[in-house]
């Protein structure tokens, strides 16, 4: 019977955030694209719904510091990994479909990019 490695215990959405400022120090300048993709995905995810805004009357709006702020969705780990996931799975497709065109550099560095982020999914 093998033994089933223990989970990372650092969050997925932390160790992205970690990994950038290092990227942007090795001036790699694809892997931080990568990373500022797939954490900007993370931050729409948690974007509260247009249609839970409502506008209203004006004598009815909230007054005060905050009193207007509507709390932002909160992401489990497996909600987390999933955007990466289909960020992966978006850059894989675009891949494809860049080969198919006979732009291979291009697929290359589509490639290049889902590599990075398979790493740190696969890390869990």
């Amino acid at each position: 019977m093998t033994e089933q490695p223990a989970p990372n215990p650092t969050p997925l959405r932390d160790r992205l955030r970690a990994a950038l400022p290092i990227a942007l120090k090795a001036r790699d300048r694809a892997t931080a694209s990568t990373l500022r993709a797939a954490l900007a995905a993370i931050e729409n995810a948690e974007a509260v719904d247009a249609g839970d805004v409502r506008a209203g009357a004006i004598e009815a709006s909230a007054v005060g510091i905050g009193a207007a702020e509507a709390a932002r969705r909160e992401l489990s780990e497996a909600d987390v990994a999933a955007i990466v996931r289909a960020e992966i799975a978006e850059r894989e497709h675009a891949a494809e479909v860049y080969q198919a065109s006979g732009q291979s550099a291009k697929a290359e560095e589509l490639l290049a990019g889902a590599a990075v982020l398979v790493g740190f999914v696969d890390a869990d």
